[in-house]
């Protein structure tokens, strides 16, 4: 009788081990981005994983996969949907299928500097888009800042007719494709992670990109001229699974929110001074000449592009785009 009762209560300690050891397992968040940890976004990863790590102790781990490692762009959201990752960060281009209001944010010359986006992305309108997709299971958590986007092409591009021809590496998006449509270019999707061999290559000509990324992928190497356009906004919306996210502990939550308030507010402190650092790099570097359009010659380009303005409008809503017109103010 000992000796069963002895093997009993071995199990049932075994069984009680087994339980809280599984019970102390931290929740593990899979952060995959697809671009350099140099950049905005990617030292924003790293920030998060370490203020997490720090203040949840051993309640979460966090796995970052910068540069497509893990997933690339084509792949990162469905990865998210089906809980492969619990954190990403795409552009805004990347949201149309989801979302049309989104696509405000790729409206070319929309935001005339950082000011005026960030005034409508702390907007209630702006504040709202984070939560527009969770009927799709993607709750919205905050906006990154890369940078305004500059043309960078094989040719010197100072008026519009200079785009003419070009084959231009545009993301998923309707809009930016109109944007070149604008011009007479022609615009290519592709990948991030085959931009660099693609203007290499030749299968592409030009690209549109914030200074950060273009130096940290190397791409002033293979574009002779950057022409200084700032004609849009590449910025990000760090996002996770609905149901992953109401699925964490009360606690849990609430301390990551307040961890990506501050996060965010790093990031988007920092993309400036990384976008105006990265463009001394490249002058630097001597490799690529950097194009200042005059009052005009920007002028030029606003009014060859702003008609992609009324393209879209019954489909982002004429009151957001008047909205986001309004931060300009």
């Amino acid at each position: 009788m000992f000796k069963l009762t002895a093997k009993a209560l071995a199990c049932a300690l075994s069984l009680s081990i087994a339980g809280m050891a599984q019970a102390a397992d931290p929740i593990v968040i899979k952060f995959s981005h697809v671009v350099a940890e140099h950049t905005p976004k990617g030292q924003g990863a790293a920030l998060f994983k370490k203020l997490a790590e720090e203040r949840l102790g051993d309640k979460v781990k966090v796995e970052v996969y910068p540069n497509s490692s893990l997933f690339g762009d084509g792949k990162e959201m469905e990865a998210l949907l089906l809980g492969d990752v619990q954190l990403i960060a795409p552009s805004l281009a990347k949201f149309e299928q989801y979302t049309k209001q989104v696509q405000v944010f790729d409206l070319p010359f929309l935001f005339k500097d950082m000011a005026a986006l960030d005034r409508f992305q702390q907007s209630p309108q702006g504040q709202a888009l984070l939560k527009s997709m969770e009927d799709k299971n993607i709750t919205g958590l905050g906006y990154w800042h890369n940078g305004l986007k500059q043309l960078s092409a094989n040719k010197p591009l100072r008026e519009p007719k200079d785009a003419r021809g070009l084959k231009f590496r545009v993301q998923a998006s309707a809009v930016l494709e109109e944007q070149f449509k604008a011009v007479r270019a022609n615009p290519r999707k592709m990948s991030f992670a085959e931009v660099y061999q693609g203007l290499q290559t030749g299968v592409v000509n030009g690209a549109e990109n914030p200074y950060s990324n273009i130096y940290s992928q190397k791409m002033h190497e293979v574009q002779k001229y950057i022409t200084e356009s700032n004609h849009g906004v590449l910025d990000y919306m760090l996002i996770t699974n609905t149901k992953f996210w109401n699925s964490l502990p009360e606690d849990v939550r609430t301390e990551l929110d307040k961890i990506i308030v501050e996060v965010t507010a790093e990031v988007n402190k920092q993309a400036n001074e990384l976008n105006e650092g990265d463009k001394q790099r490249i002058l630097a570097a001597k490799t690529t000449e950097i194009i200042n359009l005059t009052p005009e010659q920007r002028g030029m380009w606003r009014d060859a592009m702003k008609p992609v303005w009324a393209m879209f409008e019954d489909e982002i809503g004429a009151d957001l785009i008047k909205a986001a017109d309004a931060a300009n103010q």
